[in-house]
């Protein structure tokens, strides 16, 4: 199966040439099918998600894995898939700088309710241009020209939040949940983290590491362990203990993180999207690898939107669940494995 931004891809394929470069693709079979066209090319993926890499392993691909590339040479041709947030197209483009040189040819695809059909303007702001090729699959298939070198730098981003009368400093990149600031569920879930004083605690899809670093801060004697899909999300989170000077280990992993073998307790924010559908299958596979995962009388304790059916999953893997809290919208949950 491959998405329809994929399909796009390859029915494009003549446009392709050369070294090709596909950044931020769909976790799907695109690499393979790319591969088994018989165009004449070499094919590197850069992404920032792990379930991405995963998927894009082969020993034909240069696989470029890392929320900070480095790439020796330009590229022929980059293709890029149109991310969630405009703000991290532009960190993509500011990377990609080194990989774009004035013979290169830079295209973006991406599913009309993503975004893509606003990016004409967003271009025009950065000094590009943007030339719509085809449009076929829900989606948009455009050509990018202009100076690219002149994109400026991404950094990253801080803000304050005052938690036990201590203030702390998060971090925040481009493509992290929630960019800049503290959203309201998790807000509502520092307000009701678990009753725990010591043993290894994951703060599992840590985004920024917010909820990680109130951990660490409110209960200094706790191992702590930080872990998200994307590696802009791990590397904010470094930023964000590192400012803090807190302690713990943050790992960048598709699902929760082989080692340790159990926890204590998982507190989480958890991801209930695939692109931009709201897909189930996500968090009743955390839920149960968290059932799996925890130390016997271990807590997982979540925040999520009140109309989300979350109840019914935790009870099918955990026989003592608790409704702890509910305000603007969102639930707080907590699961006890006995």
């Amino acid at each position: 199966m491959l998405a329809n931004s994929s399909q796009l891809v390859l029915r494009n394929i003549n446009d392709l040439r050369g070294r090709v470069l596909i950044v931020e693709p769909v976790a799907d079979e695109l690499g393979s099918q790319l591969l088994a066209s018989g165009a004449d090319l070499s094919l590197s993926c850069f992404s920032t998600d792990k379930a991405v890499a995963n998927q894009w392993q082969h020993p034909s691909i240069e696989l470029l894995f890392d929320a900070k590339p480095k790439f020796s040479q330009p590229f022929d041709t980059i293709v890029i898939f149109y991310p969630k947030s405009k703000e991290q197209l532009d960190l993509t483009l500011a990377q990609l700088k080194t990989a774009i040189d004035v013979n290169s040819h830079v295209f973006v695809v991406g599913e009309n309710k993503g975004g893509i059909k606003s990016l004409a303007s967003h271009a025009q702001k950065l000094g590009l241009a943007a030339n719509k090729l085809d449009n076929a699959k829900h989606c948009l298939w455009f050509m990018l020209h202009g100076d690219f070198a002149a994109i400026k730098a991404t950094t990253a981003s801080s803000f304050n939040i005052n938690i036990a009368d201590k203030n702390l400093t998060i971090y925040s990149l481009p493509g992290v949940f929630n960019h800049g600031k503290l959203d309201i569920g998790t807000a509502l879930l520092l307000a009701n983290l678990p009753a725990i004083s010591h043993g290894k605690v994951l703060d599992f899809a840590c985004g920024n590491g917010v909820i990680g670093a109130v951990l660490k801060l409110t209960k200094p004697n706790i191992d702590l362990y930080c872990s998200d899909i994307s590696t802009l999300a791990t590397e904010a989170t470094k930023l964000t203990l590192q400012a803090n000077e807190l302690t713990g280990t943050v790992i960048t992993a598709d699902g929760i993180p082989d080692n340790p073998a159990q926890f204590a307790a998982i507190v989480s924010n958890p991801p209930f999207h695939t692109g931009i559908k709201t897909n189930y299958a996500i968090a009743e596979q955390f839920i149960q690898q968290s059932a799996q995962r925890l130390i016997n009388k271990g807590s997982l304790t979540i925040v999520a939107n009140s109309h989300l059916q979350y109840l019914p999953i935790l009870q099918q893997c955990f026989k003592q669940v608790e409704i702890k809290a509910k305000a603007n919208g969102f639930t707080i949950y907590q699961a006890f494995k006995q």
